[in-house]
């Protein structure tokens, strides 16, 4: 007699209510079982501790006996400690990305990374040039002033009245 620790349902149409159930692996899902262990609403709120009841010792009970639980009970009685909790299984080859997807992926990937050395060698040229001898960054702010200067300069020499009147004398015909 094999033994299943699974949930039946129960409830109306589109509202279910489950209870957990040890019953022979032959019997139908709702059908004739051994002994209720437990429920579960799946309409409660996750926080809620009437979401999921199981008597512990009973189900201890049963999974010494050799009763083996459905993947979802397995979860339930993971998350009380009863059992190991189960590990995730690797995604199936279908469900992966396509090749377009995969390309997209990659290309994201590589322009991070590119922009992550683009950020490191940023970093190089600010720390090299903190590290210069301040005779040199005086050299570059002198420079840096004179270009900003230049136009600044040819503005002066040539008065905004004295241009305005050459360009109408350019007009007027004589």
């Amino acid at each position: 007699m094999a033994l299943k620790i699974r949930l039946a349902r129960g409830g109306a149409k589109k509202r279910p209510f489950y209870r957990i159930v040890v019953a022979e692996a032959t019997s139908p899902r709702d059908g004739r079982f051994v002994e209720r262990i437990g429920s579960y609403n799946p309409f409660l709120e996750h926080s809620n501790k009437d979401r999921i009841l199981v008597d512990t010792e009973r189900a201890k009970y049963w999974l010494s006996v050799g009763a083996q639980p459905t993947d979802r009970v397995v979860g339930f009685l993971a998350n009380l400690g009863l059992v190991a909790k189960p590990e995730r299984s690797v995604t199936p080859l279908k469900s992966t990305p396509k090749k377009k997807a995969q390309e997209r992926i990659k290309s994201a990937e590589s322009a991070a990374e590119n922009a992550a050395q683009d950020r490191a060698k940023a970093a190089e040229a600010a720390a090299i040039a903190a590290a210069a001898p301040a005779p040199v960054v005086e050299e570059v702010v002198a420079v840096v002033e004179e270009v900003v200067a230049a136009p600044v300069a040819v503005a002066e020499e040539a008065p905004a009245e004295a241009v305005v009147e050459e360009v109408a004398a350019e007009e007027t015909p004589a």
